[in-house]
Parts: structure tokens; sequence; C-alpha cells
């Protein structure tokens, strides 16, 4: 936890006012005097770590506006790999939770999970450990092919991921040039190097896993 004397940095990026209440609360437990900001959808988590760079955790939902499923996670293990993530979620798949760990998630909170073990939960990935639910064994065998792929899928850049995101969208080069204020031929580079490190062969399987990650489903890629 922070230096002594200074105070811990939470960023909450969930778009449930009952549930910021709840983390809120939770995180006040774990560490009292601490400096809380929310985030309701992806922009503003963007800016807000942008403005705060020495945040300490990020308790982050994975269906707010903007971070659809696994996107935001990426998004931000991708940009900030030294920031602790705890995604709160309430989809409690097992491929699910196992997913948020193996792309770099310090912790999986259920948005069912009483309030003193979220606390506890909170402390636990402060002081450097990790934390999931007492009912899910993270050592049971995994998917080869889906854990393989989540390996491949956090090896993307932050702005690889945005473009893949947004091809899942339906948007054309030119409307993803336009939108990260870039050239085409720019993201023409992005979209060959997604393709290579995914290792599919053509953008309709790149979109096809690209709508997994934003519905949080297990992975995989049609042959």
């Amino acid at each position: 936890m922070g230096e002594e004397g200074e105070k811990v940095r939470v960023l909450i990026a969930d778009d449930h006012p009952l549930v910021v209440g709840g983390l809120r609360a939770a995180v006040l437990a774990a560490t009292p005097g601490a400096e809380i900001a929310v985030a309701y959808d992806f922009d503003s988590m963007a800016s807000a770590l942008e403005g705060s760079p020495e945040t300490d955790l990020v308790l982050l939902d994975l269906t707010m506006p903007g971070v659809r499923g696994f996107s935001g996670l990426l998004f931000l293990r991708s940009e900030r790999p030294s920031t602790p993530v705890i995604v709160v979620s309430g989809n409690e798949d097992r491929a699910v939770i196992r997913h948020c760990l193996e792309f770099g998630a310090a912790g999986f909170i259920p948005k069912s999970t009483a309030l003193d073990t979220m606390r506890d939960a909170i402390m636990q990935v402060l002081d450097g450990g990790r934390w999931t639910p007492p009912d899910f064994d993270p050592n049971a065998q995994p998917n080869k092919e889906s854990s393989a792929l989540a390996r491949r899928l956090a090896s993307l850049t932050p702005q690889q991921i945005r473009v893949l995101m947004m091809l899942s969208q339906g948007l054309l080069n030119k409307q993803i040039a336009y939108e990260l204020s870039v050239s085409e031929a720019t993201v023409k580079a992005h979209v060959s190097a997604i393709l290579q490190k995914l290792g599919v062969e053509s953008r309709t399987q790149a979109v096809i896993l690209a709508t997994k990650i934003e519905s949080a489903q297990e992975l995989s890629i049609a042959p």
C-alpha cells in the first residue's frame, strides 16, 4: 500500500450507483481515508488514469458503457501494467473468471459478494496478493486453446485493443482512422499486427474473437 502517510488512490469504474456505493464502502473499510475516483464509462476511465498516474488500484466492471466484456481489462493491463485491477462482475462463469486472471487481473469479486468479503479482497490485493471467490479453483485444468488465445490477446497494445473492438462494431478502416485521429495506413498496420498476434487469417476471424471478448465468453475461434 503506498508510502507511510500517503493516501491510497482507488479508481472505481462502474456505472451502477448502488454498486459504486458498495465498492466505495468496501474500499474505505479496507483502507480508511482512501482517495476514490469514479468513472462511469470507458472514456472517463481512460481520462481518470491519465490524470492520476499514481492510482494504486482499479475496481473494474466488465459491462459499463464502452467497456464490454474483457476489452476494458485488456486495455487497462496493456496501458497500466503496474496498476492492479480487480474485476467486479455479475457474471460468475468459471471460464470468465479464469480469463480475467489470464489477462492479468489481480482479483475477481462477484457482485453478490458480502461487503466484509469485498473489504478483505481489496486489502489482499493492495498488499500485493490475489483474490478469487472461495469456490473457484485457480488450479483447475484450463481449456488449452482458450488460454493460448488469452495469452496472445494480452500481447496487444492499448491502441490495437481499441482497433479490435472497433472492428467488432463493424467500423471500416477509414472510420477507425477518424475515431483514433490516425491515418488509414496506420489502421491497416494495426489490423495486420492484430491478425499476426492472434494467429488468425482474416478480419472475420478477428471480429468473431472480438465479439467473444465483448460478451465475456470462453475464447475460441471457429474454424
